[in-house]
């Protein structure tokens, strides 16, 4: 069921609302029963066969979890700490790379072993490795629950199920134990509403728009010229920035419905000045799990800094691979492992440089666009296929397919045409608007991407997310919008009119990118 759909608005939403509140009035507990059974009917919308799953999964992490708790920081509590984890990644590796795995093997030996065809379950690496993370912490001794309901809503709480964040125990327990989370708010109904929709035009609005100008270069491998590339290429970075962006949006806004905050998992990442930067603004509890759950119990830093490069190689290799069961997600695994390596050597090496402690907006604007470029070029491995496409669309980035215009777009400006063919550029016929429509809808992504405020600046008075999990950012890009939303005539109006173009595009809703990871 997908939050941009009529369904899910104007039905389940509604009733699950209702129902909440009516029910949570006579108890805690029958609120959070009603939530939690809500989420399973809307997990089971997809196949109902896969509830199971998940609630085998949710049993059995919740008792393995009190049995870690009572033996927190001992041997004992290790063991069945270590049996647990291998047991929830057996069943992630079983259905999410059982597949991949046998097709690798088969192209190394040559030998014609059949697929399994398992089918993926909705959201499994997301309740996956929140329980896992529960489960650490219970070993830590910093988790610990006792009541299978709050468990069941933790695991399984619709906004979050199915594409993140990634949650931990601490933040949500607490906020299922209040009583006024089951009282509403209309406080709450402004400003989730707000978030909702604000998430829900960039989705289809913008990303869905996108879409069909990504889509039609990465669908072949055959050689694209560098505007087409780039032009692809570019689509496709912009879609999956307010495609994700608007998920993680709409998520926040609906939990605030329910008086819930979610943790930030999406800050305006494009506008990074550095790599390292750059991943604690996108997928930010996802970079946090990893660096909590996998980079510190490696070694971390505290190893040397070859181990450290090695750790934070294998942390992004395996970041990779849980986006994605393919070589292709690897290799964009590894090349971010590899801009992070150089970005900490790059600190290293300049730290006591004097420059470095002068900021300006023109060095702010060079250290954005840089790693701009790095991130686009990493995500053509991210959509590509296969490998294959990848490396003749990084091909004809580089020009090496030749460089060409739509001839009707060059005789509209005569002037410039002798100039280009003198620089080689070739004309072909048709495709003008197409290409047009495509760079026409980057710079409209580009524009919103870089110069307006994102949701959490826009609503920063009334606290939209849990804090920011990340450190301090540096100098930002300035914005076009300076002034924050408040509940007035004005802004409800505004959020109507979006509310509406957005309701109305819903012709053919369209699944969110990370509901394949």
């Amino acid at each position: 069921m997908l939050f941009n759909s009529y369904p899910f608005l104007f039905v389940f939403l509604p009733i699950c609302l209702v129902g909440f509140f009516a029910i949570g009035r006579y108890g805690k507990g029958f609120g959070a029963a009603w939530l939690g059974l809500a989420s399973l009917f809307f997990y089971g919308w997809w196949d109902y066969r896969y509830v199971l799953l998940l609630l085998a999964s949710i049993v059995g992490n919740f008792f393995l979890g009190r049995a870690i708790a009572r033996r927190a920081r001992t041997p004992p509590g290790k063991r069945l700490l270590t049996i647990a984890v291998i047991a929830n990644l057996l069943l992630l590796g079983y259905y999410k790379y059982a597949d991949f795995f046998l097709q690798s093997l088969a192209e190394v030996t040559g030998d014609q072993l059949g697929l399994m065809r398992v089918v993926l379950p909705l959201g499994i690496s997301f309740f996956t490795f929140t329980q896992i993370a529960f489960l650490v912490d219970a070993y830590r001794g910093q988790a610990a629950e006792y009541r299978f309901v709050n468990y069941l809503l933790f695991v399984s709480y619709f906004p979050h199920l199915i594409a993140g964040p990634v949650l931990h125990h601490r933040e949500m327990m607490p906020q299922f134990d209040l009583a006024r989370t089951y009282r509403a708010h209309a406080s709450n109904f402004t400003i989730g509403l707000t978030i909702f929709f604000l998430g829900l035009a960039k989705k289809v609005l913008i990303a869905d728009n996108l879409a069909e100008h990504a889509n039609a270069v990465f669908a072949t491998s055959e050689p694209k010229s560098l505007f087409i590339a780039w032009g692809g290429v570019l689509a496709y970075t912009f879609q999956l920035y307010f495609d994700f962006s608007g998920y993680s949006d709409m998520a926040i806004g609906l939990s605030r419905l329910f008086g819930i905050k979610l943790p930030l998992n999406f800050n305006s990442p494009y506008k990074a000045v550095n790599i390292i930067e750059f991943w604690r603004r996108w997928h930010m509890t996802l970079s946090r799990f990893l660096r909590d759950y996998l980079y510190i119990p490696l070694g971390g830093s505290q190893r040397g800094r070859l181990r450290r490069y090695v750790n934070l190689m294998l942390t992004m290799l395996l970041g990779g691979l849980w986006h994605g069961a393919g070589w292709n997600f690897v290799l964009w695994g590894g090349l971010h492992g590899s801009y992070l390596v150089v970005n900490h050597l790059w600190s290293e090496a300049t730290a006591n440089a004097r420059w470095r402690s002068r900021t300006s907006l023109s060095r702010t604007i060079a250290s954005v666009a840089l790693t701009f470029l790095l991130v686009s070029v990493a995500w053509v491995f991210f959509r590509a296929p296969d490998v294959p496409t990848a490396r003749s669309l990084l091909i004809g980035m580089a020009g090496m397919s030749g460089v060409a215009l739509p001839d009707a777009l060059v005789n509209r400006i005569p002037v410039v045409g002798p100039w280009l063919e003198a620089l080689g550029v070739e004309l072909y016929l048709g495709g003008t608007t197409q290409f047009v429509k495509t760079w026409l809808w980057i710079a409209v992504g580009a524009f919103v991407a870089f110069l307006m405020p994102n949701t959490q600046e826009f609503m920063r008075r009334f606290s939209p997310a849990l804090p920011n999990p990340a450190q301090e950012h540096g100098h930002e890009l300035p914005t076009m919008l300076r002034a924050p939303w408040r509940p007035s005539a004005r802004w409800a109006f505004l959020t109507a009119v979006l509310a509406t173009l957005s309701l109305l595009s819903l012709t053919r809703p369209s699944e969110f990118l990370y509901f394949q990871f």
